[in-house]
């Protein structure tokens, strides 16, 4: 997979995306990782990238044109190797991100992330992306620590990343419900003991208790989820067992 990232500052993604599982995952030839400073792109001759609104308003937008150039560049980095894939531009006023967005994108084998500043962007840049994708209901000061949850979260499901594909799959999220407890060693931790059943050896039982204990956390701590979470029969007797045991006076 490549990832072009267009931003105005560079500089920030190397601490997180150069270190790592995505580091890594960079050496070994799994990902390209490729950051264009579109500041480069612009035609003004003081360098600005940015200019008041039309009608007035507070703060800046970013112009279309250092944008679509830095796009078209990359374009032309890409030709005949890589589809266009999904384009991707962080706006508050997107689709929310999860992990099944994360795992949608990772079946692409090319993403562009446009990162804003200021108060926003010339509309016009809109024409050039596929997506328009936020973290949640807030404001940051730029859309590059967005991005990189975005492709940290993302790249996690492309093959050979974690080497393991399981693991991703058992994550929170992945099946619509809050991920199991997990213990390691010492079975026994100040007087603190690994629940019998884990160190049994019967992974079915093992497999049964993972699964009770997914639907328990998930029915405590994000009840929401299980209003959309798509049960099977058994995972539904189990949820209504968990509901019983834990408050008699619930009706069959």
């Amino acid at each position: 997979m490549r990832i072009d990232i267009l931003s105005l500052f560079p500089d920030m993604f190397q601490a997180t995306l150069g270190e790592s599982i995505v580091g890594k995952a960079q050496d070994n030839g799994f990902l390209d990782i490729n950051v264009t400073d579109f500041r480069k792109y612009t035609t003004d001759k003081h360098n600005h990238v940015d200019d008041a609104p039309f009608g007035g308003g507070a703060g800046m937008l970013l112009q279309a044109q250092p944008i679509f150039d830095a796009m078209a560049a990359v374009e032309e980095q890409t030709k005949g190797q890589y589809s266009k894939g999904r384009v991707i531009l962080m706006d508050p006023a997107g689709r929310k991100f999860d992990q099944a967005y994360a795992k949608e994108l990772a079946q692409e084998d090319h993403l562009t992330f446009i990162c804003g500043h200021y108060e926003g962007y010339d509309e016009r840049i809109r024409q050039l992306v596929t997506d328009e994708a936020s973290l949640g209901d807030y404001v940051l000061t730029g859309g590059e620590l967005a991005a990189m949850v975005m492709i940290d979260a993302t790249v996690r499901f492309v093959p050979g990343v974690l080497g393991n594909m399981s693991s991703p799959m058992g994550d929170s999220f992945s099946n619509g419900l809050l991920e199991y407890p997990q213990y390691t060693r010492p079975a026994d931790f100040r007087g603190m003991k690994v629940p019998e059943v884990l160190t049994s050896g019967n992974h079915q039982k093992i497999k049964e208790w993972r699964m009770r204990e997914s639907l328990r956390r998930t029915l405590h701590r994000r009840p929401d989820l299980l209003e959309s979470a798509k049960l099977s029969r058994e995972q539904q007797i189990m949820l209504e067992d968990i509901k019983l045991d834990e408050d008699p006076t619930v009706p069959d």
